[in-house]
């Protein structure tokens, strides 16, 4: 078995063990791996804007951290909440670089968990003449955006 089949396995029995009838497949991707849940209980991990989704995200790279993935990302994702959040989330740090670059004021996003601030990091260093730092010492920190 690989281990991406055996990733998925692992999120559908704890998946199963909450008592979620709900199938995973990997999905790889150029940066890692996605592990993605489907079914129609899936709503009970994207409620609240996908706080269990994100607890068993936790759950799942604690216990793959150290493995085989040579440093790659590992995201779980449900019913495709993740890519739609994900894709919300580079666009309005698009929109925000842009208002930084033309106004010269710098925007803040967040607070946003690292997953999400690297996403945005992401989008940021796309953009000619703006930067973005993250700020904070919780978990969760604030990202600047302003232009260079």
């Amino acid at each position: 078995m690989s281990k991406s089949a055996e990733i998925a396995q692992f999120v559908e029995t704890v998946a199963r063990q909450m008592g979620l009838e709900l199938t995973a497949q990997a999905e790889e991707m150029e940066d890692g791996l996605r592990i993605n849940l489907e079914g129609e209980q899936g709503v009970m991990l994207t409620r609240r804007q996908g706080e269990v989704l994100a607890s068993l995200q936790h759950v799942v790279s604690s216990v793959y951290r150290q493995e085989t993935l040579d440093g790659r990302r590992l995201v779980v994702d449900c019913n495709g909440f993740r890519k739609g959040k994900d894709a919300e989330l580079k666009q309005m740090a698009i929109f925000l670089g842009e208002k930084a670059k033309s106004t010269g004021f710098a925007q803040e996003m967040g607070p946003l968990n690292p997953y999400e601030r690297r996403i945005v990091h992401l989008a940021i260093g796309d953009i000619a003449g703006v930067s973005s730092e993250s700020i904070g010492d919780a978990f969760e920190k604030t990202v600047i955006i302003s232009a260079e």
